[in-house]
């Protein structure tokens, strides 16, 4: 129900009142500009006394007869004063509307009519007064009934979509949510808004989820106006709803406060259920880390299908791009996907069907993955550890086992551990320039003292005795192939 106006006064036709001033002169929406409220005065200036919009009814008595001046200025200083309309009521001190007002009011595009003499002020002004009641008890009850059709909508199976749909719906409004990095989490209508105007939203609530305060805010963007409110509590901002116009009443505003209780209940159960289901499937991680899938089928219906991989992602993956990737995975392809925390890290299982899709998914969203060898369930605890060396010694996107294990078993040697101990292994021989390269080119040169030495330039004997120093050092003899693998081992764990 829209608000009173002019054109709903003079349009009731108990009160008999006459349009004077020609509608052709008259501002665009002169007589449709709400009104809130009818006074009467007969003071030569009741402007100290007035508010603005109203409509200012009054007999004449102020004025002197053919005085076009005093009427003109009358009628300027209530125009200056933001009165939206003047009556006249005839018949009491003048007979008819003075033409001297009819021209002061053409000239200052003031609309003017006449009330007849058996028209009342008083009922003029109740008759605005219940249709502003009216009006109020219209917004109430729809306020009413849209906080409703909003609590059934958060009963439905995607309650935070099914709410802010409802509320567009009920304000008659493009309604988009934008989460704390400024993603467009959802919109109703869909596509309604442009992409620039959806860019500048984004910006603004970055903004303001940086400075994490509740706050209302309003945007212009070219045509468009947007009113702004952010979700969460203070120092906790998860995003903002906003509203494809500037201007919301009260009873607006108070459905969209209460559409904000409800989408951030649905943010704070969604969390909650989320940190539940990652405790579960930790759980479940655990029984298939023991080669027995039968609970994780019987809690989650089904598993990816056999044969399938083990992907371990690395320590800091965020686990938004973790759930982003299995929704890729489910909709390209329609399998499932199992993720669980770990002490290792995040733990993926696909079908081996998907093995593609997981190199290409990992490369899109950033994380880095340990991924095994194609195994059954009864060998998931060997894939598991497979994906783990991998992903230790992968650097980028999708490491596969297979790869790392062809490419050198000593580059297992690479760790913090094996090159202490290394290190401390070849410490004796750190005292000799020169002693450790020597030995490292003879070791790849299969132990020939003769091809060793033309590559090192020096004389075989030379060499020989060098070896036989480094035994002595070492306190083993590098005559025997398990002393030189062990020195070639040091020697790359060393670096």
């Amino acid at each position: 129900m829209e608000e009173p106006t002019l054109r709903t006064l003079l349009g009731q036709r108990d009160l008999r009142l006459r349009l004077i001033s020609d509608q052709r002169m008259l501002p665009a929406g002169a007589l449709e500009h709400p009104l809130r409220w009818v006074h009467s005065s007969d003071l030569a200036d009741p402007t100290p006394f007035l508010a603005d919009d109203l409509v200012l009814l009054t007999t004449g008595s102020q004025f002197a007869d053919d005085d076009a001046t005093g009427a003109a200025a009358y009628v300027s200083r209530l125009h200056d004063r933001g009165v939206r309309g003047l009556g006249f009521g005839t018949d009491v001190h003048r007979a008819g509307v003075p033409a001297e007002l009819v021209e002061a009011c053409a000239e200052a595009a003031l609309p003017l009519f006449e009330v007849p003499y058996l028209t009342p002020f008083i009922a003029i002004a109740r008759a605005h007064a219940e249709a502003i009641a009216a009006r109020t008890y219209a917004r109430r009850t729809w306020a009413l009934e849209a906080q409703r059709a909003l609590a059934i909508a958060a009963l439905r199976p995607r309650p935070l979509e099914s709410t802010l749909t409802e509320l567009a719906r009920r304000l008659g409004h493009w309604v988009g949510m934008f989460d704390a990095a400024g993603a467009l989490a959802h919109e109703h209508p869909a596509g309604r808004v442009p992409a620039d105007r959806i860019g500048e939203l984004s910006v603004r609530t970055i903004e303001l989820a940086a400075r994490g305060d509740q706050a209302g805010d309003s945007l212009t963007a070219g045509p468009d106006s947007f009113a702004l409110f952010t979700l969460g509590p203070t120092g906790n901002l998860r995003g903002t709803i906003a509203v494809a116009t500037a201007t919301l009443d009260a009873e607006a505003r108070a459905v969209v406060t209460s559409a904000i209780a409800m989408t951030g209940l649905t943010l704070q159960q969604n969390e909650q259920l989320a940190r539940d289901r990652r405790r579960l499937r930790s759980e479940l991680l655990v029984t298939l880390r023991r080669d027995d899938p039968a609970l994780a089928r019987t809690v989650l219906g089904s598993l990816p299908q056999a044969p399938v991989l083990v992907a371990v992602a690395e320590h800091g993956a965020p686990a938004d791009a973790i759930t982003q990737f299995g929704d890729r995975l489910r909709s390209l392809s329609g399998s499932r996907v199992f993720d669980a925390e770990a002490p290792e890290g995040l733990t993926i299982c696909v079908s081996n069907a998907d093995a593609g899709m997981l190199d290409a998914i990992a490369e899109r969203f950033g994380i880095r993955l340990g991924v095994s060898e194609p195994a059954g369930y009864d060998a998931f605890s060997h894939a598991h550890r497979q994906a783990v060396v991998a992903l230790r010694h992968g650097r980028a996107g999708a490491a596969h086992y297979a790869a790392t294990a062809d490419s050198s078993i000593l580059s297992a040697l690479s760790g913090d551990e094996a090159r202490l101990i290394a290190e401390a292994r070849l410490a004796p021989l750190r005292a000799q320039e020169g002693l450790i390269q020597t030995l490292r080119v003879w070791l790849e040169h299969d132990a020939r003292f003769e091809s060793a030495a033309r590559d090192l330039g020096i004389h075989r004997h030379t060499l020989r005795a060098r070896v036989a120093q480094a035994s002595r050092l070492l306190g083993t003899d590098l005559g025997t192939f398990p002393a030189r693998a062990e020195l070639w081992a040091a020697l790359l764990a060393a670096g």
